[in-house]
């Protein structure tokens, strides 16, 4: 069952300190942009990964909860895709957030496509992730790994 909107308020509530820790990304990673925007088998295999790696504290649906803040808050989805991607790259450790890095880069941009996807989903009364309790090896297409060649070259 999704949660209301009251709860989800008080959810983000609760964790609004954490969206605080955007501003503190610095340019040169906010200003990144994702090179599967609009893909939607990016959208796909990041929501496969998000529910392997990211629901057990964000919540099946990305709503939040007691270990961690919503996704689907406004903050998350008005942040740029190289700020979110930066965060799953480094983490914020003080406040819980572990450092994604060891993912391959096209997984945690699948990952950062499948976030962004929520805002058109937020009318939505519960985002729909696949229940899976194996890890999916997702290594994107030839097309995903062009689009991160040509983004990454000279941009470091």
């Amino acid at each position: 069952m999704a949660q209301s909107t009251n709860e989800v308020q008080k959810s983000d509530h609760v964790h609004h300190h954490h969206y605080a820790e955007f501003a503190k990304i610095p340019n040169r990673a906010q200003v990144r942009r994702n090179p599967l925007e609009g893909d939607s088998d990016a959208v796909a295999a990041g929501r496969k990964l998000f529910a392997q790696h990211c629901a057990g504290c964000h919540g099946k649906t990305a709503q939040g909860g007691r270990k961690a803040p919503s996704l689907q808050a406004e903050e998350v989805q008005q942040a740029t895709p190289g700020t979110l991607f930066w965060i799953l790259s480094n983490g914020v450790v003080r406040k819980g957030t572990p450092v994604w890095s060891k993912l391959p880069e096209p997984q945690r941009w699948q990952i950062v496509t499948f976030l962004k996807s929520l805002r058109s989903a937020a009318g939505s009364p519960e985002v729909s992730l696949p229940n899976t309790t194996k890890p999916t090896k997702l290594h994107g297409s030839s097309r995903i790994r062009r689009g991160l060649k040509r983004s990454s070259s000279g941009r470091r």
